[in-house]
């Protein structure tokens, strides 16, 4: 079975074509493991991804998101974030990340299940309102934790989109993450049994979610 990858932005209800404003990676549709790796920023890309890629104008506020080509079907959270950039062509993912959207388990006696990131062939959410006008990369990922177990073995399905953000206010995130650097192999969310012993709870990795 191939693995999953997020190919294209969603505005509102519209799809884009593959790979249009979506950084396309090189490493076919095979996970980032290496949490220290500058691909944990936008996935495996070609030198000159941003400058093929388009940037996509769209409002403060407006729901946005990302089209897979199959559901996610390993069982892991979900997270979405963006970072500010003076251009989204060239940025090369290595400022400051703030997380708008995150998606988690649902935790019982008798196992950890993921209903909102497990099975979907798409994650949709919102631009807060409050953030700055300006040019942004958008980053969705989906952590596969079925072999979590051991170091390394966390999978971190990812992908980058390109956006130019209009309207908007001034509220600056302060909560933000370096990639790499904001995640760390041994994090509870990144290294952990999820079959066995069943956990009681689960810590989502990186920042809070940035409100307005």
């Amino acid at each position: 079975m191939s693995h999953y990858r997020f190919v294209s932005l969603i505005v509102g209800t519209t799809i884009t074509g593959e790979y249009i404003y979506v950084r396309q990676n090189t490493n076919m549709n095979s996970p980032v493991t290496d949490v220290t790796s500058n691909d944990i920023r936008c996935n495996v890309l070609a030198p000159q991804a941003g400058a093929t890629t388009k940037t996509y104008t769209v409002a403060a506020g407006s729901t946005v998101g990302f089209q897979m080509d199959q559901p996610a079907y390993h069982p892991g959270p979900a997270l979405a974030y963006l970072q500010k950039v003076t251009n989204a062509s060239t940025a090369d993912g290595s400022g400051a990340w703030f997380k708008i959207a995150q998606w988690g388990p649902t935790i019982t006696p008798s196992a950890i299940e993921w209903p909102d990131s497990t099975n979907k062939p798409s994650f949709t959410f919102t631009i807060p309102s409050c953030v700055p006008a300006g040019q942004y990369l958008m980053r969705i990922e989906q952590i596969a934790l079925h072999g979590a177990n051991v170091v390394g073995g966390a999978q971190f399905y990812l992908s980058c989109a390109q956006l130019a953000i209009t309207g908007g206010g001034t509220k600056t995130p302060t909560n933000t993450i370096a990639l790499p650097g904001g995640y760390k192999t041994t994090d509870p969310g990144i290294l952990i049994p999820i079959y066995w012993p069943i956990p009681t709870n689960y810590t989502m990795p990186g920042p809070s979610v940035f409100t307005c």
